[in-house]
């Protein structure tokens, strides 16, 4: 059972500049206790041996090796753009400023 009473939530509330109503004080004496309470419970089986773990379920990245490919000309990047320079994209500017 956890150390949490009304007496230092009053306190901790007092030290955070919280008021608090003794309705209040009450649900969080209640609400803290079964925080500290489960911190204690993870504390008991977290041992030396038991490995930190962010993620249930170990994470791996799967690369495909980084191998050159066919890639489009730049003809055939143009084609079907709606304005274009001959070898770049042409883009009205968006805020009726030129740039």
């Amino acid at each position: 059972m956890s150390e949490i009473t009304t007496d230092v939530v009053s306190h901790l509330a007092n030290l955070a500049r919280i008021a608090l109503t003794p309705e209040e004080i009450e649900k969080l004496t209640g609400e803290l206790g079964a925080i500290v309470d489960s911190v204690a419970k993870v504390s008991e089986v977290a041992t030396p041996d038991v490995p930190a773990t962010s993620h249930p379920i170990p994470l791996v990245n799967i690369f495909r090796p980084d191998v050159p490919g066919q890639t489009l000309t730049t003809e055939q990047a143009l084609a079907g753009a709606p304005e274009h320079d001959g070898s770049r994209f042409k883009v009205s500017a968006i805020l009726g400023e030129e740039q």
